[in-house]
């Protein structure tokens, strides 16, 4: 059996990972190539850990609000539509059956079955009118501390070899071979709970991760030689 993940799950994981692998990464580089102690490496991918996993789990909190606040104040028009304009809702299902195959008194015969239970018509016509998920009320928190949470992670991976060499040559190499890897690994996954191709969702994953790092790099290098 293939292994399943809520949607949102997924996008929070992959969110909060990649952007803490990606960021550290690249003021990590950076700072190597402003020829930068290890110690002052250190500390300054600590702070951005801390600030960006915050604004992450921030992020994440509030617009999770606001796709709950814009979800439900669509229900309470769809609700007034269903009693103010029920000719055009009934219009508007029609339309939506149609598109699933339904037609003459068959379309006709399920428009009547939906009509008579209020809650199945509001929910078809929020999802497949309006194509707006429900966001449950404890969403928001739990959208922050994951997105937090795997920033907090992804955070740390680029910075492992710090605490175990000081030679720079080495810190940036284990730093780029350790990202791409936990880069890959979650395209992987990604592709493994959706329909994607697993070499190609990985490979683009490094990709976005080593070009952001490069980036980093130059910028580090052209300021570490000004005078």
């Amino acid at each position: 059996m293939e292994p399943h993940s809520h949607p949102t799950t997924l996008s929070d994981f992959i969110l909060g990972s990649q952007d803490g692998i990606v960021n550290v990464l690249g003021i990590l580089l950076g700072l190597l190539a402003a020829g930068t102690s290890s110690k002052l490496i250190l500390i300054a991918a600590l702070a951005a850990l801390a600030a960006e996993s915050i604004s992450m789990g921030a992020v994440a909190y509030t617009s999770t609000l606001s796709r709950r606040s814009l979800y439900l104040s669509e229900v309470e028009r769809e609700r007034r539509e269903m009693v103010e304009v029920p000719e055009e809702e009934r219009r508007e299902v029609r339309e939506i059956l149609g598109g699933w195959g339904f037609d003459g008194a068959e379309k006709e015969e399920m428009l009547r079955r939906i009509e008579s239970k209020p809650r199945a018509m509001l929910d078809i016509m929020m999802a497949f009118e309006l194509r707006l998920a429900p966001v449950q009320a404890d969403q928001a928190r739990q959208s922050a501390l994951l997105v937090g949470g795997a920033t907090v992670v992804g955070s740390f991976i680029p910075l492992l070899p710090v605490f175990f060499t000081s030679n720079p040559w080495a810190i940036g190499i284990g730093s780029v071979v350790l990202s791409a890897s936990m880069l890959f690994a979650v395209g992987w996954y990604e592709a493994r709970t959706t329909l994607g191709s697993l070499w190609t969702s990985g490979t683009r994953m490094v990709v976005i991760g080593l070009v952001a790092g490069f980036a980093g790099f130059l910028i580090g290098h052209v300021l570490g030689a000004l005078p």
